[in-house]
Order: structure tokens, then C-alpha cells, then sequence
């Protein structure tokens, strides 16, 4: 859906770059956190690393491709093998959402030191309207990656969130097997009626307040 919806060439290489980004850094971030955190696997396996190819999930790009939809990358993590099993993993899982925000704060300050020479014309608009479009995009998908992630929906990183900020009992329910299938027939449920048209809950959710954010950072 992302890179459907600007279909001129600097837009889909734009949401292509963007969704690679904002992958590589959300991934890395859950990987780094729970090495800090005492995990040993994310350094065992090199995902240690800004390389887009140790972290991406080759099936979920190509979900992404055909439907919009996929889960991009993956970090191997597990509160078992962390020193704090609980502040530990909800450390690692919240540092994927919050890296996508702080990438598009990033680039949107790039922006913002950008916007006098984008006014004034003193650049060729051949040049300046790729590199816009393209910081544009960066920020908005990282904020939408950011929102999207946040959704307490399993197997989405607001779920293990709410999963480590529960009191033990609540979270013995939220962790249940049971629990976790409701969550995730709710969430699948949720896209096929947002790709149907009939209740598009995804984009009063997530795509309504990601662009509203985006034009507040970009002005």
C-alpha cells in the first residue's frame, strides 16, 4: 500500500529506501538493547550489525510487495536469556518503535536546516525535489513504523509491551496461548477489513495520525 500510493519513480525508490531504513534500525535497535541487556544470541548470530540483509525477513518483503503488507525483519531476542527477564525485554522490544521515531526526528531536523536553500531556488528543482520527496518519505514511514508497531496487537512489539508492563497475573492471561491467538485472529481480521474498504480502522489508526505527524515535524 505504501509504495502503491505514489506510484512516480523518486516515490517508490523513496519508499523503498525509507521501509529498508527504517527496517535495518528497527531491528538493529531490538538486537543492540537486548545484547546490552544481557542477551547473548543477537552477537552469536551478527545482528550486531546496520546491514539490511542480516535482519530482513525475505517473506514478509515479499508480503509487502504483492499485498502491502509484511513483516519485514526479525531480531531473535528472549527474556529468558536477559539479566532483568522483564525491564530487560520490554527495554529491547520498545527501542524498535521508539528508533523509528527518533530516525524521523532525525530527518526531519535535516529538513528543517534544508528548507531555506528548498525556498530560496538557489538549488536546480531537478535536485531538490528528489532529495524532498525523499526525506519526506523517510519520516513518514518511520512514524508510521513507529504507530504501527505501538498496536497492542500480537505479534507486534505494543503487545510484548503491554506483556511486560502488566502485574503478574494480568500478564499470565495476556501471555496465554489463548490469549495470544485472539490477538492475532483480531489482527488479521483487522487488515483483511482495512485492504476490504469496508472499515479502514489501520488508517484512523495509523496512516490519518502518521501523515498529521509528518507535516507537524516538516512544517
Amino acid at each position: 500500500m505504501l509504495l502503491l500510493g505514489n506510484l512516480s519513480l523518486e516515490g517508490i525508490l523513496g519508499a523503498i529506501v525509507a521501509v529498508g531504513l527504517g527496517m535495518t534500525v528497527h531491528e538493529f535497535a531490538h538486537n543492540y538493547v537486548a545484547h546490552r541487556m544481557g542477551d547473548p544470541v543477537p552477537a552469536q548470530q551478527g545482528r550486531l550489525t546496520l546491514n539490511p540483509l542480516v535482519h530482513i525477513n525475505w517473506l514478509g518483503w515479499l508480503m509487502f510487495a504483492l499485498l502491502g503488507f509484511g513483516i519485514l525483519g526479525s531480531a531473535p531476542i528472549s527474556p529468558q536469556r536477559m539479566r532483568n527477564p522483564r525491564y530487560g525485554f520490554l527495554a529491547a522490544v520498545a527501542a524498535g518503535p521508539l528508533a523509528n521515531l527518533l530516525l524521523a526526528l532525525l530527518f526531519a531536523l535535516l529538513y528543517q536546516m534544508m528548507e531555506p536553500l528548498l525556498r530560496s531556488g538557489a538549488l536546480p528543482l531537478a535536485l531538490v525535489r528528489p532529495v524532498a520527496t525523499m526525506i519526506w518519505t523517510i519520516v513518514f514511514i518511520n512514524v508510521l513504523l513507529c504507530l504501527f508497531n505501538l498496536l497492542p496487537l500480537f505479534p507486534l512489539d505494543g503487545w510484548h509491551v503491554v506483556y511486560a508492563l502488566l502485574p503478574a497475573q494480568q500478564a499470565w492471561t495476556w501471555g496465554s496461548a489463548q490469549w495470544r491467538q485472539y490477538s492475532q485472529y483480531a489482527f488479521f481480521a483487522l487488515i483483511l477489513l482495512s485492504f476490504s474498504g469496508i472499515f479502514n480502522l489501520f488508517g484512523m489508526l495509523i496512516s490519518g495520525p502518521a501523515f498529521r505527524f509528518t507535516r507537524l515535524l516538516l512544517g
